[in-house]
């Protein structure tokens, strides 16, 4: 079985450096430690932290209720009113929030301040959109589908500052500014288009890498949490390519029926797959099929 693993799989920038900052602070941390949300989208990481005595905190209550302890700010960033409370608590904060991310919630606070209307191109449920939304003083709307994109109107006077949850589908990205541009062209719903690329360059790598793997091989392993919301376009975009494409979370979720007439198969993992899965997963279909 010949297996070709991508070079862009695994943790990113943003997530490495989140994931350490906690683990560090379990080790030397003399008081509890907590983390706003889960610090990423992996049962894995987040259940090994648990027994290290990391606490996940799911929603401003449970921050409210809070007396002493560190509080980490997770990769995917949060609402500003999150830093307030925090501080009005009195509790330590550590931000791990991605550098990326911390540029979209500084460009709509700007944008918002000088009168635009943010349109965010995202899941409007993920937390880092959750979070984006947050940052914004004006009015916001999040757009996440071509139907969201030609139902979007607006009588904003200052304009429409576009941008994009940074693990969105690139060319999804990019058909529905053109929905977006074509609106304003037609019937200058919105009067003044800024339109800002706010994907993460790794995670378009990403994407693409995987996307030309797909395309050659006979089997496509998806790698990542089931929350993990860049690994779920991964696996749309590799499954356009190939078919025969598995979205798994570690070894233990092969099987054969997956490599039956394959002798090339391809693996590429989401931002917060931690390497020991993908050398794993990597390792079992070498060895086993």
């Amino acid at each position: 079985m010949r297996v070709i693993k991508a070079q862009t799989a695994g943790f990113c920038f943003g997530v490495k450096r989140a994931v350490d900052q906690v683990y560090e602070l379990a080790g030397k941390e003399e008081g509890p430690v907590y983390t706003c949300g889960p610090i990423i989208h992996n049962e894995e990481v987040v259940g090994d932290l648990e027994k290290k005595g990391v606490k996940v905190l799911h929603t401003k209550e449970e921050l409210s209720a809070l007396e002493k302890g560190t509080v980490v700010i997770r990769s995917h960033g949060v609402a500003e009113e999150i830093y307030d409370l925090i501080q009005e608590k009195g509790l330590k904060l550590v931000d791990a929030t991605c550098p990326f991310v911390k540029k979209i919630h500084r460009i709509v606070k700007r944008e918002g301040e000088n009168g635009r209307e943010i349109v965010i191109i995202g899941n409007a449920t993920h937390p880092e959109v959750e979070g984006i939304k947050g940052w914004c003083v004006s009015g916001v709307t999040v757009v996440g589908s071509e139907e969201e994109a030609q139902n979007y109107e607006t009588d904003s006077e200052n304009g429409i500052c576009v941008v994009s949850q940074t693990t969105f589908n690139y060319n999804k990205f990019q058909e529905l500014v053109e929905i977006l541009r074509k609106k304003s062209y037609d019937n200058n719903v919105l009067n003044i288009l800024n339109i800002l690329n706010t994907i993460c360059n790794a995670t378009e790598e990403r994407q693409k890498e995987a996307k030309a793997i797909a395309g050659e091989v006979d089997t496509m392993l998806v790698v990542g949490g089931r929350h993990s919301s860049n690994t779920q376009k991964l696996f749309e975009i590799c499954k356009k390519e190939c078919g025969n494409t598995y979205y798994i979370q570690t070894p233990v979720d092969l099987d054969s029926e997956m490599f039956q007439c394959s002798s090339y198969v391809g693996i590429t993992a989401g931002a917060s797959t931690p390497k020991k899965i993908i050398e794993e997963v990597q390792e079992h279909v070498r060895v086993k099929f």
